[in-house]
């Protein structure tokens, strides 16, 4: 069983997921192109952060959901840990958000990921999610390391 829930960027296992996420994204991309958060700017007052946990406790993964205002959010810090992967994990974080972002009354989800190959797996959930492409936005530069991509939301979920 898979527990979605709040929780601190802070906990020690969380902060190493996400150590280990900064120095993928570092691997892959031009430090210029690595937008991902560190423990601390995900820990801000605009920022939502979740975990997915298994028996035990044990960390799946993490997302996160930041308010840019105006009826719209970003999707930060996708991350699912290396023996969790092709177990869904991410699909169940993405749906946690969207959610979110629904019961908040967002129009539209957006999110930046990698062009690379690395990034494959990310982009293809996301478009199974329905997010297609999108121009930059929230401050972002067109760069071409760099996907974004947007999500219309509906007006209200049902309840």
């Amino acid at each position: 069983m898979t527990l979605i829930a709040r929780d601190s960027p802070a906990r020690p296992d969380v902060r190493r997921l996400l150590d280990e996420h900064l120095a993928d994204m570092f691997a892959t991309s031009p430090a210029e192109s690595v937008h991902a958060l560190d423990h601390g700017a995900l820990a801000g007052p605009d920022i939502t952060f979740w975990t997915a946990r298994g028996d035990g406790g044990v960390l799946l993964g993490c997302g996160a959901l930041r308010d840019l205002g105006a009826g719209e959010g970003e999707i930060k810090s996708m991350r699912t840990a290396r023996p969790a992967r092709g177990r869904g994990v991410a699909a169940l974080l993405l749906g946690r958000i969207l959610d979110e972002a629904g019961q908040r009354g967002y129009r539209r989800l957006l999110l930046e990921t990698g062009s690379q190959q690395f990034f494959d797996p990310a982009r293809r959930l996301y478009a199974r999610h329905g997010f297609v492409p999108c121009p930059p936005f929230a401050g972002y530069q067109p760069d071409p390391n760099s996907v974004f991509m947007a999500r219309s939301l509906p007006d209200s979920l049902p309840g």
